[in-house]
Formats: C-alpha cells, structure tokens, sequence
C-alpha cells in the first residue's frame, strides 16, 4: 500500500472512489448524490494543490484508489493553524490500518506546515469511525444537535479535535 498525495492525474479515480465511499450512508453526500464530472474534479484537485494548508492523501494498493484524507486549512491569521479532515476508505479495505496510517501521515504533514489543531465530524451513530478517531488521539468537542437529516430523521454530529 502506497499513502501519497493526490495527484491531477488521479481526477477520475479519485470521483469514483468518492461515489463508492458516499455508499456507505455515512458521508455527507447522499448515496448517488455526487454529480461531480471528472473536470470539476481535476479543477478542484489542482485548486487543493495550490492552496499551502490543504492536501488530499489518497492510499493506494496495485494502482487502485481505496482511501482518502482531505485536510483543508485555512490562510487566514486567526486560523491558519487548524484544519479540518474528511477521511473514506472503501469498506472491503476496512480493518487493515490503512485509517491509522493515512492518519500518521496527515499528522507529519500537519506538522510541517505549521497546522496545530485538526478538527473533522461524525454522524453520532457512526459508532466503528468514532471508535477509530478516539483511537488516533481525537477528544470529542461537543454534539451538533440536528446537523443532518438522513432518510427523513433529524441526525446529531459529534465534532472532535486533535492538537498535534
């Protein structure tokens, strides 16, 4: 397995990787929701590849897409220390550490930019990425009550953080 950063290259693996991992009913994109084209999303991978506090790392295994990470920071004073993650890894590719490592790496990038503070959300009953966030060093923050509406019902988040 191979965690790299993402690359223009990768555009139209990395939008099907993206609709396989919405799937999962635990990503803020409704399943088939996505209408992103592969241009948008090369334009959208070379806007995150320009900005210095932010970067996509992809895991990949014999030349196929199986995981993310987005960090997205900011370059504004007040927070240009923080920034935000969103992590995905296909389901079949669960349980085999790819999380903890694309998470090691996002933590040596982080620290090298000068990014202090990660911060991402979790739908409350996501109980398995819950348990793996609290894993890597994340502490619950506190509960965004009727974040989400999932299949008609009103959803919490929990929101955690992490100092590096």
């Amino acid at each position: 397995m191979i965690i790299r950063p993402i690359e223009v290259r990768d555009a139209e693996k990395f939008l099907e990787l993206s609709k396989r991992i919405d799937e999962s009913g635990f990503m803020l994109f409704e399943p088939g929701e996505r209408q992103t084209t592969v241009e948008q999303q090369r334009i959208s991978i070379e806007r995150i590849l320009s900005e210095p506090n932010s970067i996509f790392f992809v895991a990949e295994i014999e030349n196929n897409l199986v995981g993310f990470i987005a960090v997205i920071g900011s370059n504004l004073t007040r927070n240009r220390h923080s920034a935000n993650i969103v992590l995905g890894v296909l389901e079949d590719y669960r349980g085999q550490d790819i999380s903890t490592k694309i998470f090691n790496k996002v933590s040596e990038w982080a620290k090298e930019v000068g990014i202090s503070r990660l911060g991402l959300t979790v739908i409350k009953n996501n109980n398995k990425a819950f348990n793996l966030y609290r894993k890597m060093g994340f502490v619950l923050e506190g509960e965004r009550i009727q974040s989400l509406k999932i299949n008609g019902e009103f959803v919490n988040e929990y929101y955690l953080y992490k100092l590096l």
